[in-house]
Formats: C-alpha cells, sequence, structure tokens
C-alpha cells in the first residue's frame, strides 16, 4: 500500500511538473513571437527608410542636376546673345573704321550680364606673353595679328625659329600646304605618310584649319598646344605645375602656349582702295588731303620722270609703307590717305597686334627688331593709326622689305566667349569667328571649348563662388 502511495505521489509530481512546464512554454511562446515579430517590423521600416533615403538623395541629386543643366542653357543662350551683339558692334565699327582693330574698352567683355547668365570674351595681351596666375585679357583676338598658314610668302626658314618649331616640321609644313608631290630637304611628302600605323596622303592643298597640323609629319600635341590646356593664353596653376598634373610644363613660370597661338589660316584683307602704282589715282586721292602745291611736290617724289629705277623708270612701289617712305609726306600728311589705299597683296600680318614671335617670322623685322617694335607700340599707343609708325623702328632698307607683309588693319576677329548660368553654374565656352571684310560680318567657324574645362583664371572662379555663396 505504502509502495502503491508512492507511485502515486511521484505520478502526481511528475504530472503537476509536466503540466508546469507546459504553463511556462505557454506563456513564453507570445513573448518570443512578440519579439520576433517588432525585430521583422524593425528590419521593414530600416529598409524602408534606406529606400526613402536613397530616392531623396537621387531626387536631390536630380534636380541638382537638372539645375545645372538649365544653367548650362542659359549660359549658351547667353553666348548666343554675345555672338548677336558682337555681329552689330563689328557691322557699325566696320561701316565707320573699316579694318580698325577693336579696342577692349569699346564694347562689353567682361561679366556682361545677360537675365541671370553672364559673359566673357577671353582676349590676348600680344604685347607681352601673361605669367598671370589669375585672369586673362578680355576682349575680341586679331586674326592677323598670326601668321596665316597659307600666305604664299611664308617659307619654312621664316617660321623655323617659332617656340618648338624644327626645321623638319617647318618643311614638312611647306610641303603638306604646297600642290605638287615633289619633296623639299627635311620635307615629308605620300612617302613619309605611307609608313605611318594609319597611313594616308601628303594634302598638298591649303590648310582648312590650324587644327589641321596635327596630321604634319614631326607634330605632336605637345608642340602644337604647348602647356596651355584650356587655350586660353594665360598660365593656369596646373600649367605651371611640373607633372603633378596634365599638361606636362617646365615650371618656369612663363607660359608655352604652343604653335597653335601663332598660326591662322584666316586672316585677310580686302585690295579695295587706290592702287598706289597707278599716277592719276594717286593724284586724284591726294587732292582731296592736300594743297595743290604740296601735292605737285608728293607726286614728284612718288613718280620722278626719269626715275631712279632701272632704264630711267620710276621705282615700283611694293606695298603702303614703302609709298609713304618714298612720298616725303609727314606722318600726319599720309594719315589723311592711309585708310584709302589698297595693299599690294591681301595676307598681311598685323603689326599693332603680333606677337614678338610672330614679328620675328616677318621678313625685314626678324629676331633684330621684334622686341623694339613691341618697345614702340607699347610706349606710343597713339601713334599706331597708320603703317608709317615702323619707319620709326625699323631703318629704311628693313621697311621696305617688311612693307609688302605688313599691315595695321584687321578685318577678321576671333570671339572667344565664355558664360555661366544663374547662380554662376553651367559653364559654357564657344569660339566665334567673324569676317568683316565683306558688307557684313558673317561667322566663318563656330567651335564648342567647353570641354577643355574652366578658362576664366582662378580669380574669377573665387569671385564667382563667393557671389554663388552669397546669393544662397
Amino acid at each position: 500500500m505504502k509502495m502503491r502511495a508512492n507511485r502515486s505521489w511521484s505520478s502526481s509530481f511528475s504530472l503537476s511538473g509536466s503540466t508546469l512546464k507546459r504553463e511556462l512554454q505557454r506563456t513564453r511562446q507570445p513573448h518570443a513571437e512578440s519579439g520576433s515579430l517588432l525585430i521583422i517590423v524593425l528590419w521593414i521600416a530600416f529598409g524602408l527608410v534606406a529606400i526613402t533615403l536613397y530616392f531623396a538623395h537621387a531626387m536631390n541629386q536630380e534636380l541638382r542636376a537638372a539645375d545645372n543643366r538649365v544653367a548650362a542653357i542659359a549660359a549658351n543662350q547667353a553666348i548666343d546673345g554675345a555672338a548677336r551683339y558682337l555681329s552689330n558692334f563689328l557691322a557699325t565699327a566696320t561701316l565707320n573704321y573699316p579694318g580698325v582693330m577693336p579696342q577692349p574698352a569699346e564694347f562689353e567683355c567682361e561679366a556682361v550680364p545677360v537675365g541671370e547668365a553672364k559673359f566673357w570674351l577671353i582676349g590676348r595681351d600680344t604685347n607681352d606673353w601673361g605669367i598671370n596666375l589669375d585672369a586673362p585679357a578680355f576682349g575680341l583676338v586679331d586674326e592677323a595679328s598670326k601668321l596665316n598658314l597659307n600666305a604664299p610668302w611664308l617659307t619654312a626658314e621664316l617660321i623655323e625659329y617659332l617656340p618648338g618649331m624644327t626645321l623638319q616640321i617647318a618643311a614638312a609644313i611647306m610641303d603638306w600646304r604646297d600642290t605638287n608631290s615633289d619633296l623639299t630637304t627635311d620635307g615629308a611628302e605620300d612617302e613619309s605618310y605611307s609608313q605611318l600605323t594609319q597611313a594616308y596622303r601628303a594634302k598638298n592643298a591649303v590648310f582648312e584649319s590650324v587644327e589641321e597640323l596635327r596630321l604634319v609629319k614631326g607634330m605632336t600635341a605637345e608642340i602644337l598646344y604647348g602647356e596651355d590646356a584650356n587655350l586660353n593664353g594665360i598660365l593656369d596653376a596646373n600649367e605651371n605645375d611640373s607633372d603633378e598634373s596634365a599638361p606636362y610644363d617646365n615650371r618656369d613660370g612663363r607660359l608655352d602656349p604652343g604653335l597653335m597661338e601663332y598660326f591662322t589660316v584666316y586672316s585677310y584683307e580686302p585690295l579695295s582702295g587706290t592702287n598706289i602704282t597707278s599716277r592719276t589715282n594717286v593724284q586724284a586721292l591726294l587732292e582731296t588731303a592736300l594743297s595743290q602745291d604740296r601735292v605737285t611736290e608728293v607726286m614728284r617724289e612718288l613718280f620722278p620722270t626719269g626715275g631712279g629705277g632701272a632704264g630711267g623708270q620710276p621705282t615700283p612701289l611694293t606695298s603702303v609703307l614703302q609709298f609713304y617712305l618714298s612720298s616725303g609726306m609727314t606722318e600726319d600728311e599720309f594719315a589723311l590717305v592711309a585708310d584709302y589705299l589698297a595693299p599690294t597683296t591681301n595676307i598681311l600680318v598685323n603689326v599693332n597686334t603680333a606677337s614678338e614671335p610672330v614679328l620675328e617670322c616677318v621678313p625685314g623685322i626678324g629676331i633684330d627688331f621684334a622686341s623694339a617694335m613691341i618697345s614702340y607700340r607699347e610706349s606710343n599707343p597713339s601713334q599706331l593709326t597708320t603703317i608709317a609708325w615702323v619707319a620709326n623702328v625699323l631703318d629704311d632698307t628693313n621697311a621696305i622689305t617688311a612693307g609688302p607683309y605688313i599691315t595695321t588693319r584687321s578685318f577678321q576677329h576671333t570671339a572667344d566667349i565664355a558664360a555661366v548660368g544663374h547662380y554662376n553654374r553651367g559653364y559654357q565656352r564657344v569660339r566665334y569667328i567673324f569676317d568683316t571684310s565683306e558688307e557684313a560680318p558673317k561667322v566663318v567657324r563656330r567651335q564648342d571649348l567647353t570641354h577643355l574645362g574652366w578658362a576664366l583664371g582662378r580669380e574669377t572662379r573665387t569671385e564667382l563662388l563667393a557671389a554663388a555663396k552669397e546669393a544662397r
């Protein structure tokens, strides 16, 4: 009986233990399920927050991108407006003063507002290649300040000493543009180009652009573009840091602009006006400006009876500068008729705007007088209205030699227009070349240069960033 009772108690205890365990499990299960559910809810909430933040960031980036696109559109519209403004300005300037190079003070060219946008005209200071790290010169660029690759008088010997040029490249340039397949000394014709990996033939025709020089044998990007990676005519910080960033440079604090800066294919002067070799036409012109007695004296000098030429003939006049030297006129007298005299050739270099390396390539000026020419025009800006000033620097022999290749007039102008939109964002840049040799200015080239990057210098960037920050 006692044993049965113990078993009963033990069985009851076991039953009670099992029941208790089940009760404990029953009470714990809702808590476990609630905890798991809470974790799941938290993960879902975290995912939703992450998705929300992702889309918010994406929409913010899209908003910024859209705003930048709008700013870029505004900048492009400002550039188009600047081109129309310049076309109208040049039309008026050409009508009143044909061939006169417009000065920056005569038109808007720096931070010009167009609605919320603004534009700049990136120019050049050809009196001294800039060492300024902050800002470029502003204004139009004179194409006649450069050497025209298609000028008949241009030879390999004349351009050999341009910075970065070699005799071989100079000769190859002449072979590329001539109309025959005759190989000159140190030059290059079809045989040289056929050996290239991607073979082609020598063009044997005129250059259509300066960039075409890249096809000439021996020419490299480094020689053509130099240190001026963004083609703005100033020494930017990345162009004066050796090999720390592109392009490679010699870190000498001065800009090597490459051959690109010295050449053009657009300069052209109309052969309109009084023919300097025509006695009748010259006399008629002089009679509109000088007294009859003075006309007689000048005509005697220009067209002497039994003059100093071969066979007793007058010495032929080869240029407007020689006309001045032979006439015996004063500079003031010559200024009265100079604008009405026709040049004897139509591809000339403007001595008022050409840089020293370009002047060194002009016969009669060369390395002996180029620096003196720059110094004189810097010191005497008011005396540059006619070609007569050159005779104050060169002796008569060199002046007569240089005469057929030089002018003080310009008919083709480059407008290198950079612009930004609202909040000074959306930077764009387009280069136009205007030809004013005919009745109305016309655009002969339009080239987008936005891909070259910022070209307005460090100082302008700092000012624009400060203005944008203040506007917000």
